[in-house]
């Protein structure tokens, strides 16, 4: 018997795609910086990472639902790793469940944004006095290995450069030997890389902002000159969220349609998930 027509069910097609850069830094994110091995990554997890690539990427809106059974069927995995992929979702905030709803995607908010950003810029900047302190020459090796990948990322598109500087941050991060401070900023690298990604989308022209903190960033590390550095990195969280913040206000439909009741919702179809696809534990090349 055919199933009755859901309310605001996503395409979920967009979870076939292969391996990209955005899922190995969205995965990177979801195993909080852990190193596994592709085959040896918990199957919840992948899942998990591959939803929070879809909605990171807006590919999935705010306010629609995800069904374990639906997915379940495209990735061809069981019910159970789909339902503890939500409850990481759910950690992260990309998902909450509501009463006869389910699973919602959340939308991006602008309370939650300047929770997150305050929050980072303090930790930010403390981690990176203490690696600019404690390992200057690693860090300016690090700067040197990614800027010529983050200028393409920057000629390319706006999510290219968003995973290219969430990538060369959680990199920084790692360098950190506080390792209470890296748990926490790798903690809510996930949210950070959506809202940031969310302001360059909206102002593309953030990007070349961006990318000339990050070049003056790197010559003041070559200089050993830290007080500059870090207000350097002070002065691009703050255009960062900024950015983010314009891009919430000028969306708020999206923030009220997450909240919107289910009887004032529009009904609309439920997506085909009956194709056939490759198993979402398979390795698949970038």
């Amino acid at each position: 018997m055919a199933r009755n027509k859901t309310q605001n069910l996503p395409d979920l097609s967009a979870l076939l795609t292969p391996k990209n850069s955005l899922m190995l830094a969205v995965e990177r994110a979801v195993l909080r910086g852990q190193d596994w091995a592709y085959a040896s990554v918990p199957i919840a997890e992948q899942i998990a990472a591959r939803l929070a690539g879809v909605i990171t990427l807006d590919l999935v809106k705010s306010g629609q639902r995800l069904l374990e059974k639906d997915i379940s069927e495209v990735l061809h995995v069981s019910r159970a790793p789909v339902r503890e992929a939500m409850r990481i979702l759910e950690r992260d905030r990309l998902v909450e469940f509501q009463a006869r709803r389910g699973a919602i995607v959340t939308a991006p908010d602008e309370n939650e944004l300047r929770d997150i950003f305050r929050v980072r810029s303090v930790l930010y900047v403390t981690m990176l006095e203490q690696v600019a302190r404690e390992s200057p020459a690693e860090f300016e090796a690090l700067l040197t290995a990614h800027m010529p990948k983050l200028t393409r990322a920057a000629e390319e598109s706006e999510d290219a450069y968003a995973v290219e500087s969430f990538l060369l941050n959680f990199n920084t991060v790692d360098l950190c030997r506080n390792r209470l401070l890296v748990d926490v900023l790798h903690s809510i690298s996930l949210r950070t890389l959506r809202y940031v990604r969310l302001g360059f989308v909206a102002k593309p022209q953030s990007v070349r902002t961006s990318l000339k903190f990050w070049h003056a960033l790197h010559k003041a590390a070559i200089k050993r000159d830290n007080e500059l550095l870090l207000s350097l990195a002070a002065s691009r969280l703050d255009d960062a969220r900024d950015a983010a913040v314009r891009a919430i206000a000028a969306n708020p439909a999206d923030s009220r349609r997450a909240r919107t009741p289910k009887a004032a919702q529009p009904e609309v179809a439920a997506a085909s998930t009956k194709r056939v696809a490759p198993r979402v534990l398979r390795t698949v090349e970038s």
